[in-house]
């Protein structure tokens, strides 16, 4: 008999194991992570002191995590956006408080990039001013996972700001080689790269394209080029996330008079010591602070049709 419960509480602990492998080391941090939202939810009501902004052009770095949170990207992304600006001659201020979601803060800045913000981080009055600041003509630069929640509280912002769903990334393996169609190489963020563009990353798929909906596509991936698909460890089989011959990876649209810039890209620390890729960073913020570019309505109707 003891044997026997000895045999079933063995039994019990290897299935817990390998339960746990499953969705911290096979399903990836990076989902496992995302399991989190709801728990520990937390809400900013006392704004930062902001700094005197000097210049036409002031960035807001905005990084704030209630979800999925890798440290040590946010930080190499953190400090490559604020030598971008140092570069250019731009202000900006770096914060992960978001009661600097309010009007009088807000119309201190020309243009704000999210990077990798993840989960519900502003409260419905945040929102609105948020919403009311680029509809008036603000800029939004969103990087890597501030488009890659697997579901979201706020359907304004991965519906029409976003502007589409995350549904998962490789894992089989998660970082890969892979290769980027540039469909605009007239854009600010992409007019320094050729007609493709091969690079190692973690790669996103969504539900849909947003070239459905009129955004301006800059860059999609090549499904061919590389593994689209979920290994769940320590299960056989995949999960197959292709989307097909229309996976974009880098878009832009309009937001009322505002502009709004979307990259896939950046998982890796590394990513943000890539000259090109720092570079579409750059360009990126420019067009979305309306420094340079077309204007947006005449993006909208430039738009190619899926190859």
């Amino acid at each position: 008999m003891k044997r026997a419960f000895k045999w079933i509480g063995g039994t019990i602990l290897v299935l817990f194991l390998a339960f746990l492998t499953l969705f911290i080391v096979g399903f990836g941090p990076a989902n496992f992570g995302r399991l989190a939202f709801g728990i520990g939810q937390t809400y900013d009501d006392v704004p930062p002191v902001l700094p005197r902004v000097s210049g036409e052009t002031a960035v807001l770095i905005f990084s704030k995590t209630n979800g999925y949170r890798d440290d040590a990207q946010i930080k190499a992304a953190n400090q490559a956006l604020e030598e971008i600006a140092r570069k250019r001659g731009w202000s900006s201020f770096t914060t992960e408080n978001g009661a600097v979601f309010q009007p009088a803060l807000l119309k201190r800045f020309k243009v704000m990039v999210w990077n990798s913000v993840s989960g519900d981080v502003l409260t419905p009055a945040q929102r609105d001013a948020f919403r009311k600041w680029i509809e008036a003509g603000g800029g939004f630069v969103a990087l890597h996972g501030s488009g890659g929640d697997p579901s979201y509280a706020w359907d304004w912002y991965v519906n029409d700001l976003i502007g589409a769903q995350f549904i998962g990334h490789t894992m089989g393996p998660q970082f890969q080689k892979a290769t980027l169609h540039i469909e605009d190489r007239d854009h600010p963020a992409t007019r320094h790269l050729g007609a493709s563009w091969t690079r190692t990353d973690e790669w996103y798929s969504f539900k849909s394209s947003p070239r459905a909906k009129g955004y301006h596509i800059l860059a999609s991936i090549d499904e061919g080029s590389y593994r689209p698909e979920m290994k769940m460890f320590p299960f056989p089989g995949s999960s197959d996330v292709r989307m097909g011959k229309d996976h974009p990876m880098i878009w832009t649209h309009c937001v009322g008079k505002g502009r709004a810039f979307y990259s896939a890209l950046g998982h890796t620390p590394e990513s943000y010591a890539e000259p090109d890729h720092l570079r579409m960073i750059d360009g990126a913020i420019s067009w979305a602070a309306g420094l340079e570019g077309p204007p947006c309505a005449d993006e909208r109707s430039a738009q190619p049709t899926a190859r």
